[in-house]
């Protein structure tokens, strides 16, 4: 009571000037509870409470020092708030409620992170840590820990770089794995520097290790980052050599490692696991039967080798388990799966391309070539060139690179056909010696879709590629083979493909040098290799622009994923006088930062974005942007929002590609948004880019999900059938159509893997796919970002069962869209629905009385007549067949209140394989009593499956794959069309009638 009564501080402070120590204790303990409402009084006299604090005869000086940080806090000065609250010691209570001591101890946790993440130098004073500010950081970390705290100690030790109290929080937790799993998407997030997270992502394995059952798969994926195969192969081994479930549980780890798309780091632990030899030497070991993983490197029946002395059952078993997981992670499973998948299951609507090329002028190339781009994107990896084929004679019109283009196209319509590209492509190839009978721009555009069919999986295809091009001397051929070689070989720094490409770059054709520069750029991607400062050093001698631009371009791409590694480089292109070098410090820093969401890379991008004297660098830099922030997709919008208003039409086209490319698949509404009002700009590219980047949200949302998704694909028809449309938005209007319904409806755009991964070859694709602003080919490299939204569970054996799941929501919800139907169609059948409803009720009502009567007079009762002006129409015994047809169809369509709609089930039950769109994938449930069990909980991608029945027989399904060329001619050209194709594209002559065939509405 006496210290509420208490209305000054005066004689407290008093008391400070006092002899006595009691006396000054005394004002010091009641100063320290009455701070909060005096603190203004009490700062006046805070240079004689300091004095106490220096006194080092006063026993109480940590009281003082106290009260003197708990002014300063009041006062707003936190620096030397915390500074005295560390003289304070102990009596600075962590564990204190107050908002004097949140702000402190963050105040604090920032001071201590600071000093710890600066590089240490012996002689380095400012990097040595005050103890008593450790002190505090360890008081509070170990509270955390002994109350439980355990996911805000693992944050605070992640920051404060103390991977000891790390260690400590998550073996003190209940759900180690859980804890782990928490550590690294926060390590993913939260931790901006590369070099450190490796710290942490070592520090996490070494835990996993230790645990009795370890998280391989999670495992796995960490030593993934760290680039450790040899660890990952040891891995892998043990369990390949274990139990039917381990054997599962590795190939599932090489299914889950193959989605992250790094090939130099698949192809080392696929050479480290190497079949023993002594099993069966004569065996293939790289080309496994990929869909049924039915190869045996021994003829068991025999269970001898060649006819030599018995082989041990388990090094049989051992040899047929490698065999599996080599074709995994080579990529022919997941590859040959994919395309049977995309193949069956294909959906594409032929009626959207037939509207666009029915619209499109002849003369004008640009839209032609986006038609036949936007048909390869519709098609991608299905296999699928029923278009092409109708159409040879429409197709011939393309000449020059526009010919190159079509051809290249085949590669991205069968992508993944790894064992049969090579042929479907030999028509158009260059013949032996490097001189064909055809066209130069067929020549160069199918090696370039070879790279397309192999990307990422060449090592069958890349010494043909290399041969092609010591072999020619022609500039369009080395530009296809350039392309198609950086594609193949993508990241994997080979010595001897990246000397054949520098030959042709210093051959300083323009045309050549370009792809030359770019294919260097997809070799090196993500190496941070010196070859960088080479090619930077050739762009300041070339004269030729394209080489240039090819050349920046490349240099990003070597800088993928190094982030502040590439800082220097960065700085270098960013400052460079010439700005097409500038253009390509933009991919730099955004590819060198990508998915991070590093503020550091934002301030940089957005200052070049405002302050460039160059409109190239300035859309580049907004559009960059898209990179930095697709791992938090909700953001881009809200940051690009003022730029899509900007004056300059070049930025507002980065801000829509920004969007388009870090909201790519995810239907956000913010990004439609932001979109809808930028695709009727004023400026035909600016609508281009925005219809481009619309329809890179929108793949794989319906219009159950978002209505405007209708209106869309509604706006993009009128688009295209315009007469008075500008090129440039009819151009991206039909690449958008393309997206829209990407890979027969059946793919999305994919950036980051299911495990939070980034997916280098898409990452890449898209980066030099937003090059086609100035070359057209680049369009195709689309089709790398790709992602298969399928559900694929499969045994041991690697096959597919037949079995059923759940998706727990309304259909409707992830349905396909609906079919287009032709124009006069629809016409048609709303002639009949001008009819009054309330003519087809009496009509209806007069039956249904007609009907009634007749029974009752069949049963020999009698029936009350009822008047009615349509009774004699309603006799429909009397009428001709024809006439009662088209009453019920008038019944049907103009009265549905008649017949009242079923209400929509609220779930779906899917047979494996099945479509699974990204939203639908928290819907996904296993049905109760199912045979089959996932070895791990996923709801899309390839899943190993344990069997619960294994004696009873399985049923499959995807067992055939598209076919070859001579014994499909819907999935492939057949060879007598192939050579007309090829007549049609290759050479310039009049092309081939077409084969009889019958008209079908």
């Amino acid at each position: 009571m006496a210290a509420a009564a208490v209305s000054s501080a005066s004689g407290l402070l008093a008391m400070l000037t006092e002899e006595q120590a009691e006396l000054k204790l005394h004002a010091l303990v009641n100063l320290n509870s009455l701070v909060h409402l005096f603190w203004p009084e009490i700062s006046t006299s805070v240079p004689t409470i300091e004095s106490l604090y220096e006194d080092e005869e006063f026993d109480q000086r940590q009281l003082a020092a106290l009260v003197v940080s708990k002014v300063f806090y009041y006062l707003g000065e936190f620096n030397d708030s915390l500074s005295y609250a560390l003289g304070a010691g102990p009596l600075f209570d962590v564990s204190e409620d107050t908002d004097y001591a949140h702000t402190l101890l963050a105040k604090a946790l920032d001071e201590y992170a600071a000093v710890r993440s600066r590089p240490v130098k012996p002689s380095d004073e400012d990097a040595k840590i005050d103890p008593r500010l450790e002190a505090i950081v360890e008081r509070m970390l170990d509270k955390c820990i002994s109350d439980g705290k355990y996911q805000q100690a693992m944050g605070m030790a992640v920051e404060c770089r103390r991977l000891d109290k790390l260690e400590e929080a998550i073996t003190n937790c209940d759900n180690i794995n859980s804890a782990l799993s928490y550590c690294i998407n926060l390590s993913h997030q939260f931790v901006n520097h590369r070099e450190y997270r490796c710290e942490v992502l070592r520090c996490l394995v070494k835990i996993y290790q230790q645990l009795p059952h370890p998280d391989y798969l999670s495992i796995c994926q960490c030593l993934m980052f760290l680039h450790d195969p040899e660890t990952v192969a040891n891995i892998l081994k043990k369990l390949l050599f274990g139990s039917k479930e381990d054997a599962l549980l590795a190939f599932q780890i090489a299914f889950d490692l193959v989605e992250n798309e790094n090939q130099a780091f698949l192809l080392s632990v696929r050479n480290l696991l190497a079949p023993t030899p002594s099993v069966n030497p004569e065996a293939p070991t790289d080309a496994p039967d990929v869909a049924g993983g039915d190869v045996q490197m021994v003829d068991e029946s025999s269970n001898e080798p060649n006819g030599s002395a018995e082989v041990d059952p388990a090094e049989v078993l051992q040899a047929e388990r490698l065999s599996k997981i080599r074709g995994i992670l080579s990529g022919e499973t997941p590859i040959k799966l994919t395309l049977q998948f995309l193949y069956s299951h294909n959906r594409s609507d032929l009626l959207i391309l037939k509207t666009i090329k029915q619209s499109v002028e002849m003369r004008n190339s640009v839209c032609h070539s986006a038609t036949i781009c936007a048909n390869a994107i519709m098609h991608a990896g299905t296999t699928v060139d029923t278009f092409l084929r109708e159409n040879l004679d429409w197709l011939s019109r393309a000449t020059n690179w526009a010919k190159f283009s079509a051809t290249a196209g085949l590669g991205v319509i069968h992508k993944g056909h790894l064992q049969q590209g090579r042929s479907l492509m030999a028509p158009y190839l260059p013949q032996s010696g490097g001189v064909g009978a055809g066209s130069p721009y067929s020549e160069g555009g199918a090696l370039y879709a070879l790279g397309l069919i192999h990307a990422n999986h060449g090592e069958g295809i890349k010494q043909f590629l290399r041969e092609s091009l010591r072999n020619t001397t022609a500039e369009v051929i080395q530009h296809g083979a350039c392309l198609g070689l950086g594609l193949a070989a993508l990241g994997t720094a080979d010595e001897q493909i990246y000397d054949d490409i520098k030959n042709v770059l210093y051959g300083d054709s323009a045309v050549a040098g370009e792809a030359a520069g770019i294919g260097m750029g997809l070799l090196m991607a993500g190496t941070g290799s010196e070859k960088a400062n080479e090619m930077l050093s050739y762009a300041h001698d070339t004269q030729h622009e394209k080489i240039i631009r090819g050349l920046s371009l490349g240099t990003a791409l070597t800088v993928y994923g190094r982030e502040e590694d590439a800082d220097t480089l960065i700085e270098q292109m960013t400052r460079d006088q010439d700005p097409i070098l500038r253009y390509g410090g933009m991919y730099a820093l955004g590819l060198a930062y990508r998915g991070t969401a590093n503020n550091k890379a934002i301030h940089q991008l957005l200052h070049f974005a405002v302050s460039d004297v160059s409109d190239d660098v300035r859309r580049t830099a907004v559009l960059a942007l898209g990179f930095v922030l697709y791992s938090e997709p909700e953001q881009t919008p809200r940051i690009v929002s003022l730029l899509s208003e900007s004056y300059n039409p070049h930025v507002r086209y980065g801000a829509a590609m920004a969007v388009g490319i870090s909201c790519a698949g995810t239907g956000l509404s913010e990004a439609i948004s932001l979109l809808e009002p930028l695709t009727s700009d004023v400026v035909d590219f600016v609508r281009q880019g925005a219809l481009i980047a619309m329809a890179m949200v929108m793949i794989q949302t319906n219009e159950a999900c978002d209505s405007r998704v209708g209106a869309f694909r509604r706006q993009l028809e009128k688009i295209i059938l315009d007469k008075h449309e500008d090129a440039m938005s009819k151009m991206g209007a039909i690449l958008a159509s393309g997206i829209l319904d990407a890979g027969g409806r059946n793919v999305t755009i994919r950036l980051l893997s299911k495990n939070k991964h980034d997916r280098l070859t898409a990452v890449i694709g898209l980066a030099v796919f937003s090059q086609f602003w100035y070359w057209y080919p680049l369009i195709y490299f689309l089709s790398l970002t790709f992602s298969p939204t399928a559900f694929v569970g499969l045994n041991y054996d690697l096959k597919v069962p037949k079995f059923d799941f759940m998706s727990h929501a309304k259909p409707s919800l992830f349905d396909y869209p609906k079919a287009s139907t032709p124009q006069a169609t629809t016409a048609a059948v709303r002639q009949p629905t001008a009819i009054l409803s309330t003519f087809a009720k009496a009509k209806a009502r007069a039956a249904k009385k007609e009907a009634e009567k007749e029974k009752a007079a069949s049963g020999g009762g009698s029936a009350e007549k009822v008047a009615s002006p349509s009774e004699g129409a309603a006799k429909t015994a009397e009428k001709p067949e024809k006439d009662k047809e088209k009453e019920s169809d008038v019944m049907q369509v103009d009265n549905p209140a008649e017949k009242k709609p079923e209400p929509e089930p609220t779930f779906q039950i899917l047979m494996n394989p099945a479509r699974v769109v990204p939203s639908q994938e928290k819907y996904i449930k296993f049905l109760e009593g199912c045979r089959y069990v996932p070895v791990k909980l996923a709801p899309s991608g390839f899943v190993l499956l344990r069997d619960l029945q294994p004696s009873e027989p399985e049923v499959f399904t995807l067992t055939d794959a598209p076919a070859a060329v001579s014994s499909n001619p819907s999935a492939t050209v057949p060879t007598s069309q192939s050579q007309q194709a090829s007549s049609a594209m290759a050479v310039e002559e009049e092309p081939q009638p077409p084969q009889p065939f019958e008209y079908s509405p």
